[in-house]
């Protein structure tokens, strides 16, 4: 499924209008991802939690080279679904 396809499904669900439906989308994925911007942790009960993993700085190789180079630490959005979410994944 693609954002315009769950526009629809969400527009239906909630007999709302496709354009209706997209703000509520856009405004739900803007707050994930200012909250994680911010540092913290979304938790929706039942579905799962967004947090923010940091990787940290290592040492690489260049494949081609076999110099040695240095990867910068980094920060990673990361999803862990909720028990209950798995559980109905693998029914279906």
């Amino acid at each position: 499924m693609n954002k315009p396809e769950l526009v629809n499904s969400i527009a239906e669900k909630l007999d709302t209008t496709k354009k209706q439906a997209e703000e509520l989308i856009g405004a739900l994925f803007e707050t994930i991802m200012d909250s994680l911007v911010k540092g913290e942790k979304v938790v929706i009960t039942g579905f799962g939690t967004f947090e923010v993993h940091e990787r940290a700085r290592k040492t690489g190789r260049n494949p081609q080279t076999g110099e040695e180079i240095f990867i910068e630490g980094s920060k990673a959005p990361v999803f862990k679904s909720a028990k209950s979410f798995k559980d109905l994944v693998n029914k279906g």
